[in-house]
């Protein structure tokens, strides 16, 4: 029905365009939190530098959503173009999640939006707060709905087939909380705490380099370093989590991530570290293995059975040559991220946070990390459900629509080309706000007392000679 090489293309253009816009919500879902506690911790303690912190980072979240927004737009409208026949029969369950999202969430964090940027002074410090609060819960509304909906496609429940062969409604419950979205949800919410504490540590990091007294600086830094100290420990406990539930739900997918093309019937599966997954000649090549360890990670333990690629038909297999390298890049940056957060802390113990400037180095490198793991995460989540669009019932060649080869390929080309220059430059611009140093003037960064002249020079000139 469909040209394999127009698939293609229609499926590289949309993991193109999703590529583009995770990186967006995955940030704004943290730093609509942090807005929200630094905004909380000016109200409670009156410090004048969380306040700072709050008008500095608000101005990088406004920039950041209404990049998410539209590159979020794009997407929709691929659903009716090229991927029209999955609209079309899974539109009765999938279409009503996604305008909850919209009636619910996004209005909630639209709506608040231009108060907590710049209402401050028209409704007071309490009403703020307030709006600051219900933008950040719009965020994490804004992920249940889209997790909802992309869970029901990894484990579909709830659901039945009519005449015309569509997805319908029979159970609302059991399709919004499948049996994959607790696990997804916990396991994004955390990825993108871990994303914006990566992001926030980074450019604190990078002002102390420049100036280790500067208090804005110093304050941001401790929050990122502790954030992930909290949070990069529960990441690993939630993704293995997560990994036991795909494993009984999506087995194909788990085969895959660790390499494994002959199952283990008898349990006692080796942890495939490295190797080259050869999906040809159906075998890992140079692999290098710790025994026994992948059932021990997957099952916690040794005799339960576990399938390998071989045991699915080729039809319905993943390619492992692509999910399982970057399992392996987002499981080892959480555990950097582990790593980082330890030696912050450490370093705050010892009473050394902000004058240990490889800690800062590090924390500067690892600032873009977060959104890397995001992507490799998501590459193997869709990735791994091929063949599938809806796992076991619908397939990817079976939900594209029959459009020509030359308008993929036209709009393809269109799309890469204003990606690159819109959101290459919205990215830039980014970058050199996050370059700005915060909280400049903070009086909480002065040392010593300090007297202001007023408007006029003379006065004071004339005031300081005459305590001369």
């Amino acid at each position: 029905m469909f040209d394999a090489t127009a698939l293609d293309l229609a499926r590289f253009q949309f993991a193109f365009t999703v590529a583009f816009h995770i990186i967006f919500p995955a940030f704004s879902i943290g730093l609509a939190s942090f807005l929200a506690v630094l905004n909380a911790a000016h109200a409670i303690t009156g410090r004048a530098v969380f306040l700072r912190l709050f008008d500095y980072w608000k101005i990088i979240f406004a920039v950041a959503f209404g990049m998410g927004v539209v590159s979020g737009i794009v997407m929709s409208y691929q659903f009716g173009t090229n991927w029209s026949v999955f609209s079309d029969k899974t539109g009765p369950i999938l279409g009503p999640l996604m305008g909850y999202e919209v009636l619910s969430a996004f209005f909630l964090e639209a709506g608040f939006l231009g108060v907590m940027l710049f209402g401050r002074s028209r409704v007071g410090p309490g009403l703020h707060l307030f709006a600051t609060c219900m933008v950040a819960i719009g965020t994490l509304g804004s992920a249940f709905w889209i997790l909802s909906v992309n869970s029901w496609m990894q484990t579909p429940t709830g659901y039945g087939i009519n005449e015309v062969g569509q997805f319908v409604p029979e159970d609302w419950w059991e399709i919004v909380f499948n049996p994959s979205f607790p696990y997804r949800f916990v396991h994004m919410v955390l990825a993108a705490y871990l994303t914006t504490a990566l992001v926030v540590g980074g450019v604190g990091g990078w002002h102390l380099l420049k100036d280790r007294s500067d208090a804005a600086a110093r304050v941001m830094f401790a929050m990122a370093m502790g954030m992930l100290l909290v949070t990069a420990p529960l990441q690993i406990l939630a993704g293995d989590m997560h990994g036991l539930n795909t494993l009984e739900h999506q087995p194909a997918k788990v085969a895959a991530m660790e390499g494994h093309y002959e199952g283990h019937p008898e349990g006692r599966a080796p942890l495939i570290l490295f190797g080259i997954p050869d999906d040809a000649g159906e075998k890992m090549r140079y692999a290098v293995e710790v025994p026994n360890l992948s059932s021990l990670i997957l099952t916690h333990d040794l005799t339960t059975p576990l399938p390998g690629l071989k045991d699915f038909p080729v039809d319905e297999r993943p390619k492992a040559a692509i999910i399982f390298w970057t399992f392996r890049i987002m499981v080892a940056l959480g555990f950097a991220m582990l790593a980082l957060g330890a030696w912050g802390a450490l370093s705050w113990w010892q009473g050394r946070l902000y004058d240990r400037r490889m800690l800062h180095r590090a924390a500067v490198i690892m600032g873009p990390m977060g959104f890397v793991a995001v992507l490799c995460g998501w590459v193997t989540t869709e990735v791994g459900r091929q063949p599938w669009t809806v796992y076991g019932l619908l397939k990817t060649q079976d939900s594209a629509a029959p459009i020509a080869l030359s308008a993929v390929s036209a709009s393809l080309t269109a799309f890469v080309v204003v990606y690159f220059l819109i959101f290459g430059t919205g990215t830039y611009y980014l970058l050199r706000l996050m370059a700005q140093r915060p909280g400049a003037g903070d009086p909480e960064a002065v040392h010593g007392p300090t007297r202001a002249a007023g408007v006029m020079p003379g006065p004071a000139i004339k005031d300081e000679e005459g305590m001369r």
